[in-house]
């Protein structure tokens, strides 16, 4: 830079290398400071060319579940190409109705501490950004083989769940299985579904009652629902585009499935003393019941209670989770996309066969605490790349006015604030020269915003003029 006669500045090395075109004008800068690998290694590739070719013994083969005759719903935005979880209902020659949920398997090809195992267990995480997905598998195995693939016979990890009329679950089984995906659905298609009530299609309805069942059920166990809006940011060529995140019967279907799920495998680790990454979550302090009624309903109150949650704990032994009203949990339901339900996978299926454990309690202690750092890293790229394309597209809209809902005080002392933009389900900081009352509705407009030196500027267009940080 010396040589060139040149600022050497952060903007202005970042404007020589775009310059120089070694850099895209929109360069993810937080994924390049970050140790994130993005792309496999040739040998890694090779070896998965391999895998698919010639893959391994299956050790499950002669304990395989035949449940090709189930009827398999996956359910999941209509971009996701790691299709890890399906769900089906059976009905029992008793009546009784049995839930299914059937979750990848994807340590069907993988050994621990084998070649794969140990790459997927470097990235921890797939992390997912608005320009597109960098995977825990190579793709070819991610949305191949380890995939539950619609009209394809699937190697599974099925927990099968009768519950009792309250919604506990009354009886459970693990087993590593055979499905054949029947339908590969979207969340609007589940939605359509449910509101047409199509005939043949009664599982898709039985599975949602099971879902509201189980909702109430956690909810008389100390639940605490935040229900927060949400958004999806993503760039498609020279387009930004944020989506909220509708929130309906198929997402809380499914996201009730996945929570039954993590709480009969945490119950299998439990009742078996296994060493799993269970999670869990300590109590905490909510406000006073005649605080929160004074904030309206929605999302500024949830915010006063989300304010108040402790972070989630992970530990080899089972500990309350809080929020979901649960005496033990872990997550199962994403071993293409999660290490850490990898690590359950490989624990319960050894114990399954009657094998050795491949995860000492120690061992397992330490790969948890390795993937501490790498899954941090990772939520931190996700949010920081998330957060520059939020400001990129209210950089492209101009001098539009926004409805906002005032949430919370920052530092009142400061008159700093925490505003939602309703429509795009984001939340800014803002600085204000007025008293704002919680939960009130305001407009504010964009006044200055620079999505590469992460500063953002809003005015209030309904009252007085004020201005926001980044």
């Amino acid at each position: 830079m010396s040589a060139l006669n040149a600022s050497q500045t952060q903007p202005a090395v970042f404007s020589l290398l775009v310059e120089l075109g070694w850099w895209d004008i929109h360069e993810n800068i937080h994924l390049r400071r970050s140790q994130t690998p993005v792309h496999f290694s040739h040998k890694m590739l090779t070896v998965a060319h391999e895998l698919l070719t010639n893959p391994p013994v299956d050790l499950d083969a002669t304990r395989r579940r035949d449940l090709t005759h189930l009827k398999v719903y996956t359910i999941d935005d209509e971009s996701t190409q790691e299709i890890d979880d399906g769900l089906s209902v059976e009905i029992l020659p008793d009546g009784r109705q049995k839930l299914w949920i059937h979750i990848a398997d994807p340590t069907r090809l993988l050994s621990p501490n084998d070649e794969f195992d140990l790459e997927a267990r470097k990235r921890s995480v797939t992390i997912y950004l608005p320009t597109g997905m960098i995977p825990m598998f190579p793709p070819e195995l991610a949305t191949g083989p380890m995939s539950l693939r619609q009209g394809q016979k699937c190697c599974a990890l099925s927990f099968g769940v009768i519950l009792d009329e309250s919604g506990a679950v009354a009886e459970y089984e693990i087993t590593t299985s055979t499905i054949e995906p029947t339908y590969r659905l979207t969340y609007e298609d589940v939605e359509e579904m449910l509101q047409l009530r199509i005939p043949g299609e009664n599982e898709i309805e039985s599975i949602a009652k099971a879902a509201k069942l189980r909702d109430r059920w956690r909810l008389s166990q100390g639940s605490i629902n935040i229900n927060m809006p949400e958004s999806t940011v993503k760039v498609s060529g020279d387009k930004v585009s944020i989506d909220l995140i509708e929130d309906n019967r198929a997402r809380r279907l499914v996201a009730e499935m996945m929570i039954l799920a993590g709480e009969v495998a945490a119950k299998y680790g439990q009742d078996n003393s296994l060493p799993l990454p269970y999670r869990g979550q300590p109590q905490p302090e909510l406000p006073p019941e005649e605080e929160l009624i004074l904030i309206p309903v929605g999302p500024a109150r949830s915010c006063a209670v989300r304010r108040c949650m402790p972070r989630s704990e992970m530990a080899t032994t089972p500990s309350r989770h809080a929020s979901l009203g649960l005496n033990t949990y872990s997550q199962v339901t994403s071993p293409i996309r999660r290490y850490t339900d990898l690590l359950s996978h490989f624990q319960i299926k050894a114990h399954l066969r009657g094998d050795e454990l491949p995860f000492t309690v120690e061992r397992l202690q330490e790969i948890m605490m390795g993937l501490g750092t790498s899954i941090y890293e990772a939520t931190m790229v996700e949010r920081q790349t998330n957060r520059y394309w939020t400001l990129e597209y209210l950089n492209r809209s101009g001098d539009r006015e926004w409805d906002a809902l005032f949430l919370r005080w920052l530092r009142e002392d400061e008159s700093l604030a925490l505003i939602l933009i309703e429509e795009l389900g984001i939340e800014l900081a803002m600085r204000f020269n007025r008293w704002v009352d919680l939960g009130e509705q305001i407009q504010v407009q964009v006044a200055l915003v620079d999505p590469r030196q992460d500063i953002i500027h809003l005015r209030e267009i309904s009252g007085q003029t004020v201005s926001s940080l980044a």
